[in-house]
């Protein structure tokens, strides 16, 4: 993928992702290969997780996804004494 389609595509699924899960998966990463993207970063559920998954397969629907984001229950206890 040319870096010039890169960056902006980028920036685009990370709000997409923050969007959808209201600013919840810590250290978001996202890169991308020519085969598929690979979502990376810290959530507090199953379902942060999941929504940030749909977020991208909402962008990009025919491309391969890799979710890699951890799901830590120590960041739910975290959050919600926010």
């Amino acid at each position: 993928m040319s870096i010039n389609l890169v960056m902006p595509l980028r920036d685009h699924l990370e709000r997409q992702v923050q969007s959808r899960t209201g600013r919840r998966i810590r250290n978001l990463a996202i890169e991308l290969n020519p085969e598929r993207v690979i979502l990376r970063g810290q959530a507090s559920s199953y379902y942060l997780k999941q929504l940030a998954q749909h977020g991208i397969q909402e962008c990009l629907p025919d491309l391969s996804l890799e979710n890699s984001i951890v799901v830590e229950r120590a960041l739910a206890h975290f959050s919600d004494r926010s």
